[in-house]
């Protein structure tokens, strides 16, 4: 039996996204999205790439997905691109785009590879980011019409559903930092945007337990610990706290509590924040019985107090811990106090962790191999804690690596490589990296060894 074991049915998995891998950006009636508008913006990506192309799956989805199965993986984590099933985000649904994903879905089925499909991974229509996005209240019912769609049209073919990706980063990136898509730099904008899109998730896990449909539906959220800089000084301390609550319990508490933090609210009205209207029937909404929690994690954060960083006023530190080739720290037993602290807080049936990876700097040597030993020993650690996590009975029924294959990193386009398999852009040849040879492995024997 290998040192650290895992069960037999346990879900082991990679992660993609549709406009990160997709391309065929005006194939198929697809529409525009927020992000065909932002990366075509001079300045906004920082290789100045864009998803037209990506990793054309659309066309080699047979080729990605025989490779799955050459490893062994169990699972594939992947999206919906809302402007590709609805052209103008309502209305007439594109049928082109549907019998695209089904194509993909029953290439899944038939290779024994299990589906997990995101609705909502950030391509929002651009024609509902002309009538106020998730800024406008009206984008719940659009939501849920749309998921509606999807759980018609694909729902005898998906093992898993994910309603909203990361709505933490989508809202805060997107409309506070400005650093994703729609661009805007507004903090009020952005919590109207994160109430907003917890809603549509939950609209849509109560619109999907009308369907009769059998297949488990969740949620993945950004997460990390926050612990402070240094533990002796009360303001870092008290920094690591209200840090906590901006990045996680914000929106846990909202699922699983039926509540935002009052705390945390009447901080930030004191700050000058506009608080979203919060209506009755909208906690209600939010809070849906849900099949399993997906934790979406890379790094923790050491974090001091900093009174130019309003309105929490906290920034996290580097550290001399081993970092990532985007400079994200390596720390595994974060992540380990990451799976105790929302099994503790929350008691959700089961966790996914629906993403996980490091990305590197990786090429093809003269041998014709990507040699990555980094990211292997970035997901041994990791895996070695969910191993650990599993042993102190906390509920880990899977683990998606991030990602499947290098693709369109968002702001760092094509520079950073997260993939599992390593993509040449210009060819868009496919070479399976070291790492995933390992982890072939490590599902084959349902383990490793130290």
């Amino acid at each position: 039996m290998p040192a650290y074991s895992f069960p037999k049915d346990f879900l082991w998995g990679a992660a993609s996204a549709s406009y990160q891998t997709e391309g065929g950006a005006g194939d198929g009636g697809k529409g525009e999205s927020i992000w065909d508008r932002f990366s075509h913006i001079p300045g906004n990506i920082a290789d100045g790439a864009n998803g037209d192309a990506a990793c054309d799956f659309c066309h080699r989805f047979e080729e990605d997905i025989s490779l799955l199965r050459r490893l062994g993986l169990k699972a594939y984590r992947m999206s919906a691109s809302w402007p590709r099933i609805f052209p103008q985000g309502a209305g007439e649904i594109n049928r082109e785009g549907v019998e695209f994903y089904r194509r993909v879905l029953k290439c899944l089925r038939d290779n024994g590879i299990k589906s997990a499909v995101t609705i909502y991974h950030w391509d929002l229509p651009q024609a509902l980011q002309n009538r106020g996005g998730w800024a406008n209240r009206e984008i719940v019912g659009w939501f849920k019409n749309y998921a509606e769609a999807l759980y018609a049209e694909l729902g005898d073919l998906v093992d898993m559903w994910i309603t909203v990706n990361e709505p933490i980063i989508a809202a805060m990136n997107g409309h506070w930092l400005g650093e994703h898509a729609p661009g805007y730099r507004d903090y009020s904008h952005a919590l109207l945007a994160a109430h907003h899109m917890l809603m549509a998730h939950g609209a849509a896990v109560k619109a999907y337990r009308q369907t009769g449909l059998k297949a488990e539906i969740g949620c993945s959220m950004n997460m990390q610990m926050e612990y402070p800089a240094n533990p002796d000084d009360s303001r870092d301390v008290e920094a690591a706290r209200i840090m906590m609550l901006h990045q996680n319990r914000f929106y846990l508490d909202a699922v699983y509590k039926g509540r935002y933090p009052a705390e945390f609210l009447d901080r930030l009205k004191a700050r000058g924040v506009t608080l979203p209207a919060v209506l009755d029937g909208d906690m209600e909404t939010i809070s849906q019985k849900l099949d399993f929690f997906g934790i979406n994690t890379y790094f923790s954060e050491y974090v001091r107090y900093d009174e130019t960083r309003w309105p929490v006023f906290a920034s996290a530190v580097k550290t001399e811990r081993p970092k990532t080739s985007l400079g994200w720290e390596l720390c595994p037993d974060g992540f380990f106090d990451l799976m105790k602290w929302t099994h503790d807080n929350y008691r959700p049936d089961k966790i996914v962790i629906t993403e996980n990876g490091a990305a590197g700097n990786d090429w093809v040597n003269s041998s014709g191999r990507v040699e990555d030993p980094g990211r292997r020993e970035y997901l041994k650690q990791y895996l070695i804690e969910v191993n650990r996590a599993i042993g102190a009975g906390i509920n880990i029924a899977g683990y998606f690596v991030w990602s499947f294959c290098d693709n369109f990193e968002w702001a760092q386009g094509l520079s950073a490589r997260f993939g599992l398999v390593h993509v040449d852009y210009k060819t868009q040849r496919r070479t399976i990296k070291d790492s995933a040879y390992w982890l072939s492995d490590v599902v084959k024997n349902s383990g490793f060894d130290a």
